[in-house]
């Protein structure tokens, strides 16, 4: 069987703008899977080592995609950086939310998808964003998160927060690029014009869904506690902690070699499994 690798599709959303997707998968006679990849914080489709966990994915049974939110900086002339940050400092909860519709609404209707597996998979903030459409979204049936937060509620506080309110705008260091990513106060006006719909605790334990949970012990971003309050959250979830693993879970951009890192590999082989047992 042939491996089939489409770059930078334009998807179209409305509420939105258009934003770049790719797909991987195995050309076969039966139908497949579908694993939707959502990207985090200051993420992007193209970041690290994304392609060789994508292409392993697709050659496990699965038709994967990964996709660019249409507010995360990049462009879809430029998928590889930060082109536009005024579209970065308009994002927010909503938009990516919009954004994720769009990216299942389109695949799902691919001749080569089984429109009866559908499964998110969610890292970082990402995470949290799968855990809001899992429980939204009842044509979603798996939910894979890796390093993922517990909340969505992750601004600044008291002084600072009135800052942000009064100056209309914060930055924040993109310690890789050294850009100053800008934040506008609509995004914190839109959660809490939401706050409800964006309660992961709640999409947590409310999301009818098969969940795995997988967070690397030392990871430095997101405290590995956030993941077992997942998991104690959602009765049908799997926690599976990779000891001395990072956020990235040892992956980092750019990523010159053909074979994942250790940890993201381990991640990636027990997602395998998990979908496989459950779908």
């Amino acid at each position: 069987m042939d491996l089939t690798i489409k770059k930078n599709i334009h998807l179209e959303n409305t509420e939105t703008r258009s934003f770049l997707a790719d797909v991987f998968y195995m050309n076969a006679e039966k139908k497949l899977p579908l694993v939707i990849f959502v990207h985090g914080y200051k993420g992007y489709k193209d970041w690290g080592a994304w392609d060789v966990m994508a292409e392993k994915l697709a050659k496990a049974g699965f038709f994967f995609v990964k996709f660019n939110f249409s507010h995360n900086g990049t462009t879809v002339g430029d998928s590889h950086n930060f082109a536009d940050l005024e579209a970065f400092g308009n994002n927010n909860y909503s938009k990516e939310l919009s954004d994720l519709g769009v990216v299942i609404d389109h695949f799902i209707k691919e001749p080569q998808v089984d429109d009866q597996k559908i499964i998110l998979m969610g890292h970082s903030r990402g995470g949290g964003i799968s855990i809001i459409k899992a429980f939204e979204d009842e044509r979603i049936n798996g939910l894979i998160t890796l390093a993922s937060v517990d909340t969505l509620e992750r601004f600044p506080k008291g002084e600072a927060l009135e800052n942000w309110k009064q100056k209309g705008v914060y930055y924040a260091l993109n310690g890789r690029t050294k850009q100053e990513m800008p934040h506008y106060y609509q995004f914190y006006e839109d959660f809490e014009q939401n706050v409800n719909r964006f309660d992961v605790e709640r999409a947590t334990e409310m999301a009818k869904v098969h969940m795995l949970i997988i967070h690397g012990t030392q990871d430095e971003a997101v405290e590995v506690k956030q993941a077992e309050h997942l998991h104690l959250l959602h009765p049908n979830s799997e926690l599976f902690l990779i000891e001395n693993a990072n956020h990235t879970f040892g992956a980092k951009e750019p990523w010159t070699e053909n074979d994942l890192p250790k940890d993201l590999n381990t991640a990636t082989e027990k997602s395998i499994e998990f979908i496989k047992s459950k779908m």
